[in-house]
């Protein structure tokens, strides 16, 4: 058996997630491969070329794979399908757009967002936002599978890669073009892969309650900032910072929560924090029955409190 994983990356740098990917890959029997799929990606490669259990790089470099467009992404790993097994995306918005067309054209089911592998054929998914654990065998010669990074330990980077094998890309599908892209650019560490988190829920009333009472907080942490879907949906902040089922699955090392009272769709997004500070008026809210240290009281004097014992 052989695994490819497909490494995420911006053409310059190789995302986080990539090291999260091959961790899970390294649990099924086998050599890893790594695919780098994109445009000038010399710095990536070399980048790649260190991930710790990889056994080969496979370089797509051309114009038509810039953009990450799905279509012609899929058309490189359809090409290579043959001499793997298994093929690992990690489960963001680039990969879960990308693992559904391989699945397709390879004719076999997508296994989806897993945070276990028991063997080769069997792994382990969350359903039911998290409540439950399903264990999904699947008997396809090809397994397409997406990777929930935060159940898995990222991988070091102290590895030497000297086996990279550059391909001929397929031409540009015709299928779909770019037209543009809009990034949020923040100074603060990006959501999914923050060590420290800071996230506000509707309790702090508004979005200039928000900023007054978390950015100083999450300065002094030097955290990312958060939201629950509540604080979204009124307008506090763009859903940009939205962590939960519906938005960012995350697990830092700390999360603090204020005024978040723990919906269960927001808990499946961060629940496997290691550690979970929560901060809210009531003392039954169903934030506490996650939070390592709870601090029940007013947000207003508790959060500020916090920072100048900080």
């Amino acid at each position: 058996m052989t695994t490819l994983v497909i490494a995420e990356h911006d053409n310059q740098l190789i995302k986080a997630s990539a090291l999260n990917t091959v961790a899970a890959a390294r649990k099924i029997d086998g050599e890893i491969h790594l695919l780098v799929a994109g445009y000038n990606v010399q710095t990536v490669v070399s980048a790649a070329s260190r991930i710790e259990g990889v056994a080969k790089i496979i370089v797509a470099d051309a114009p038509q794979l810039e953009q990450g467009l799905a279509e012609n992404v899929t058309r490189v790993v359809h090409d290579l399908a043959s001499a793997y097994t298994h093929f690992l995306f990690p489960a963001t918005s680039q990969g879960k757009n990308v693992a559904p067309r391989v699945a397709a054209v390879l004719d076999v089911a997508q296994i989806s967002d897993i945070t276990a592998v028991v063997d080769a054929n069997t792994f382990e998914r969350p359903i039911y936002a998290g409540n439950a654990i399903a264990t999904v065998h699947s008997q396809d010669a090809k397994k397409v599978i997406t990777v929930r990074s935060t159940a898995f330990d990222a991988v070091a980077m102290n590895n030497t890669v000297d086996d990279i094998t550059f391909l001929n890309a397929p031409q540009d599908s015709g299928l779909s073009a770019f037209v543009g892209r809009e990034v949020t650019k923040l100074d603060r560490p990006e959501l999914t892969s923050a060590k420290f988190i800071v996230s506000g829920g509707r309790g702090l009333g508004s979005g200039e309650n928000y900023i007054k009472v978390l950015e100083p907080l999450a300065d002094k942490l030097g955290a990312a900032l958060g939201a629950s879907r509540a604080a979204v949906d009124a307008g506090f902040v763009s859903n940009d910072y939205q962590v939960g089922q519906t938005g960012k699955i995350v697990a830092p090392q700390l999360y603090v929560a204020v005024g978040i009272s723990g919906a269960i769709q927001h808990l499946a997004g961060m629940k496997d924090s290691k550690v979970i500070v929560a901060i809210n008026k009531d003392e039954e809210a169903p934030i506490f029955s996650v939070a390592d240290y709870g601090l029940v009281g007013d947000l207003f004097t508790l959060a500020p409190e916090l920072n100048a014992a900080l």
